[in-house]
């Protein structure tokens, strides 16, 4: 479904009610939040070859079919991190996921749409966000999720009775938490996947309370000007 004038027109008029309840990037810059310590995980970097975003559950919701925001950020290569809560001594909740495009700062929050969502009887307590099955997220350029696509559907061509998380990616997750032990399980609770045979890696990250519905903003500053991607876990306002 393309986008079309009427919808244009019909956001225009509710976008006010799409603003994030709280600036993030603040939130990135405090210690604790509600007596829970915070702290920031970084989680390397991540190339966007078209600028094209998706955020989606990596192992469920991330098809050739699914459309891209309709934002489009620089291209370019980016540091990604997560916000992390200690919710008691040594267990930790993911909070927030930021990817930063540039070193402004932000002063408004809208949410991330991709121009097909239905905004009749839009409030200011409506979420469309990405949809989690697998508890995991994953922000992506276009050309990563076709690349990734590509990996996945030889994978299984090779592997036709096996499961590709349970077969590939729990080494994965557990692998990377031995490399990066700070705020994760033994299992391991994030992985920056290397797509073989590319320079592209796609992010999976554990999603703040498992499944469900998340979402997503793009942050800009006072002159309008688009700053950062915000994958929003757990509710902290």
């Amino acid at each position: 479904m393309n986008t079309t004038k009427e919808w244009i027109e019909k956001y225009e008029t509710v976008k006010h009610l799409l603003v994030a309840p709280m600036n993030y990037a603040e939130v990135f810059e405090k210690n604790e939040i509600h007596g829970k310590k915070l702290f920031v995980l970084e989680m390397g970097e991540i190339i966007f070859p078209t600028g094209e975003l998706l955020v989606r559950d990596p192992l469920v919701w991330l098809s050739r079919a699914e459309k891209p925001y309709l934002t489009k950020v620089p291209r370019g290569k980016y540091s990604i991190e997560t916000l992390v809560a200690e919710i008691e001594a040594d267990h930790y909740r993911y909070v927030l996921t930021r990817v930063k495009f540039n070193e402004n700062k932000p002063v408004i929050y809208y949410e991330a749409l991709k121009g097909d969502e239905n905004l009749e009887g839009v409030d200011n307590k409506s979420i469309f966000g990405f949809m989690v099955d697998a508890g995991l997220a994953t922000i992506v350029d276009v050309e990563t999720r076709d690349k990734y696509c590509d990996f996945v559907e030889k994978w299984y061509k090779e592997n036709t009775e096996k499961n590709i998380y349970n077969d590939f990616f729990a080494k994965e997750f557990k692998e990377n938490a031995m490399k990066n032990p700070k705020f994760q399980r033994e299992d391991g609770d994030w992985i920056n996947f290397k797509i073989p045979n590319t320079d592209l890696s796609i992010p999976m990250i554990q999603s703040g309370f498992g499944d469900g519905q998340y979402p997503v903003y793009f942050g800009y500053d006072e002159k309008g000007n688009l700053c950062d991607i915000v994958l929003e876990y757990i509710p902290i306002n």
